[in-house]
């Protein structure tokens, strides 16, 4: 019965959840190429560049992003005005981030990590691989999930292959890695615009822009602490562990976020569903069975990852092979991010972006002191990787107490 009256949400959940099983081997191609050309030290700079690169990402345009979404999903007819709208935004967006890129070498990589490959890394991430996200966003907007789903294997299929053509080149550095990166991801971007962007007429109209900016800022500040708090492990490893900590932990991590692709697609599609009927979540029964489905899927895939690596611990490359018996000491972190995330898109797709942000931050502090006191403590990584679970929780139970507390205080408005 649930299903016949949500058909084309499972349509759509299963279209979207193929691009991912695709998204996942390609995904998994691209990580064992790259983390066994790359020295442990030069795939933990690399990891963690690019971690600042996808936060920094969420500076573009503002966040005007936001609303290019939800017109591309209830009103589509204003969608060319909001697209010189994101492009204007965009370029505004340019003196903010170079700014922000430079105080983030000078307190992160100097010393570490030459100018010129962190420039490429960022630009990667930031110009590149955030607009081929964009155009993937805007054709979910529109319930084109098949052709967002196709762009997303698309571009990941370009990475991988870019990754495989610099590990059979013989080159080992990050300085070359960078420059396959950044034509792979600008590849993926040239893609997207010219095959999957819907054609419009562009219009400028500032008077909608306006009326926007409030939402389209706080989400972007939003998204920007979103990734701070999921990234700033990376950024702390590197700071107090050096290059050869950070590149094992993020094997570990690069592992964990696999097992959420399917999750994200669940999320794409239930954010869209509160948009038109925030009313959704007032069924208790609902919203434990959506923390347990998260729980369960993300669990199992680690499990089953664990179980392949422990029976073939080469199966993903002698670098990867010293990451792998940590794995399972991670059990609980996978559940625990990926009900993070489910967290911030249920106060995103009810329109809570402020409190969003002020969850946000106050995670990102939070995360920042517990990891600071584990990694402070002269632990071996035997002993300091189970204490990332207690972390996790720690943060999920913040996180379901602030989401929760913000969502029945918006019930009580409305009634």
């Amino acid at each position: 019965m649930l299903v016949a009256q949500n058909r084309q949400l499972v349509g759509a959940y299963l279209s979207m959840t193929g691009g991912s099983a695709g998204r996942l081997v390609i995904s998994l191609a691209y990580f064992i190429a790259v983390a066994n050309t790359l020295s442990i030290g030069d795939f933990g700079l690399f990891a963690t560049a690019s971690a600042c690169g996808i936060m920094l990402s969420r500076l573009l345009a503002f966040g005007f992003v936001s609303p290019l979404y939800r017109i591309a999903t209830v009103r589509k007819r204003l969608l060319g005005a909001y697209t010189a709208g994101f492009i204007g935004g965009a370029l505004l967006s340019l003196p903010a981030i170079a700014l922000a890129s430079g105080l983030t070498f000078m307190l992160v990589f100097s010393g570490d990590l030459a100018l010129a490959p962190f420039v490429r890394i960022l630009a990667a991430e930031i110009l590149f691989w955030r607009v081929m996200e964009i155009v993937v966003i805007v054709t979910y907007g529109l319930n084109r999930f098949a052709a967002g789903s196709a762009l997303v294997v698309i571009g990941t299929a370009l990475k991988a292959i870019v990754a495989v053509a610099f590990a059979w080149s013989g080159a080992t550095s990050l300085e070359t890695w960078s420059w396959f990166y950044v034509a792979a991801t600008a590849a993926a971007a040239v893609t997207a615009i010219v095959f999957f962007y819907p054609r419009v007429r562009l219009r400028w109209v500032p008077r909608l822009y306006i009326r926007r900016w409030v939402d389209a800022v706080s989400v972007a500040g939003a998204e920007m602490l979103f990734y701070v708090q999921s990234e700033l492990d990376k950024i702390l490893v590197l700071g107090l562990g050096g290059p050869e900590t950070a590149g094992i932990y993020a094997m570990i991590m690069r592992l964990v976020d696999l097992t959420a692709l399917p999750v994200r697609s669940f999320l794409t599609i239930l954010v869209q569903k509160l948009m038109r009927a925030p009313q959704l979540l007032d069924r208790l029964p609902l919203r434990i069975g959506f923390e347990a489905l998260v729980a369960v899927v993300s669990t199992a895939g680690l499990l089953a990852m664990a179980l392949v690596l422990a029976l073939f611990p080469m199966a993903l490359g002698a670098n990867v092979a010293e990451a792998a018996p940590l794995l399972i000491l991670v059990l609980s972190v996978p559940a625990l991010r990926n009900l993070l995330e489910y967290h911030s898109e249920l106060l995103y797709g009810t329109g809570r972006t402020v409190i969003r942000a002020i969850v946000l931050a106050s995670l990102a502090a939070t995360k920042a002191l517990l990891l600071t006191l584990v990694l402070t403590q002269g632990y071996s990584e035997a002993q300091w990787v189970p204490l990332v679970n207690a972390v996790f929780v720690a943060l999920y139970l913040q996180s379901a107490l602030m989401t929760y507390r913000a969502l029945k205080a918006r019930k009580r408005r409305v009634i």
